[in-house]
């Protein structure tokens, strides 16, 4: 049952990754009551599926007999092969793909206590149900085929994988980008406010102090040096109130040039860029980030397919 070739296991690998894509699109688009087209790739495959259905049943083998040591086998491989995988992605792409944080007894969001019990009983339906008839086709059908196929898939999955690492390797800058453009932007819009509000008040306080301070100087001492002195002093509330001028105006553009880059993070993207990153994005509906307020703007910005 055990012994494959390689191009036999490479086909079990694509077999087994597009079942996991068939479980885990119809489960998700259950949820979400829409179609999901789940995964990190834009073809019908899963691959921590296929890699996880190959693990399994290569630490089954020794105790294949014994559905305890099957089940337990199932639970150690696929669970560290899940948290491996999950924290990868995640400082790769600054994405988690899943998040089992709100789960009891998960270790940093990438396995939890239910989904490690949930492998080990796939690892039993697998061994001892689902890989029988599938094993039974593969022995049958005849290498030349099974390695055209195998090789049609691969140049496809290839294709796929590098255009998806690249889409999510451009996702994560865009999302770092993003988040610090949000944060300058923000610092800059409360500077702006806190400076008008600040000039408007001392320069009126200035205008107001100096105005009846004139008055009083003219009328009672009639002191041309005090006069000079306050003038001089109306004029120095007018410099000030032309720096601070400038630096609004310097700060008004900073924010507009935050504002078009922000703008160009989310919308000046090629139309092949556009559908990865649409997919990438409507495909994992429960992804979580580090930079969560920026990937949920990009995520009210692809709420809509992007028109071909």
């Amino acid at each position: 049952m055990y012994t494959y070739t390689w191009y036999q296991w490479l086909s079990f690998f694509y077999l087994y990754s597009f079942f996991g894509w068939i479980f885990e699109s119809t489960y998700v688009s259950l949820k979400q009551r829409r179609f999901v087209n789940r995964g990190f790739l834009r073809a019908p495959m899963l691959p921590l599926y296929g890699t996880g259905a190959v693990m399994m049943l290569w630490v089954s083998l020794p105790v294949k007999d014994n559905l305890i040591a099957v089940y337990f086998s199932g639970v150690i491989a696929a669970t560290i092969l899940e948290y491996i995988t999950g924290w990868g992605m995640e400082k790769l792409f600054k994405m988690k793909y899943w998040d089992y944080s709100n789960q009891h007894f998960q270790i940093n969001g990438y396995i939890c206590l239910s989904s490690s019990i949930a492998w080990g009983f796939l690892t039993i339906f697998l061994t001892e149900v689902i890989h029988t008839p599938i094993e039974s086709v593969i022995l049958k059908t005849p290498s030349s085929v099974l390695l055209a196929i195998d090789g049609v898939v691969s140049v496809l999955f290839v294709t796929d994988t590098v255009f998806s690492v690249r889409t999510a390797l451009d996702l994560a800058k865009i999302l770092e980008n993003l988040s610090s453009v949000r944060a300058d932007l923000e610092a800059a819009q409360v500077q702006l406010a806190l400076l008008k509000a600040e000039t408007t008040q001392r320069v009126d306080a200035v205008k107001d102090d100096t105005k009846n301070r004139m008055e009083r100087l003219r009328s009672d001492l009639r002191n041309e040096v005090a006069t000079r002195i306050l003038e001089l002093k109306e004029e120095t509330a007018m410099k000030l109130e032309e720096l601070r001028n400038e630096q609004i105006s310097s700060l008004t553009e900073k924010t507009k040039q935050l504002t078009e880059k922000r703008y160009a993070l989310t919308h000046r993207l090629d139309h092949i860029k556009k559908l990865f990153l649409y997919g990438i994005l409507r495909g994992n509906p429960y992804a979580s980030s580090r930079f969560q307020d920026a990937l949920d703007e990009l995520k009210e910005e692809f709420k809509k397919k992007p028109k071909k």
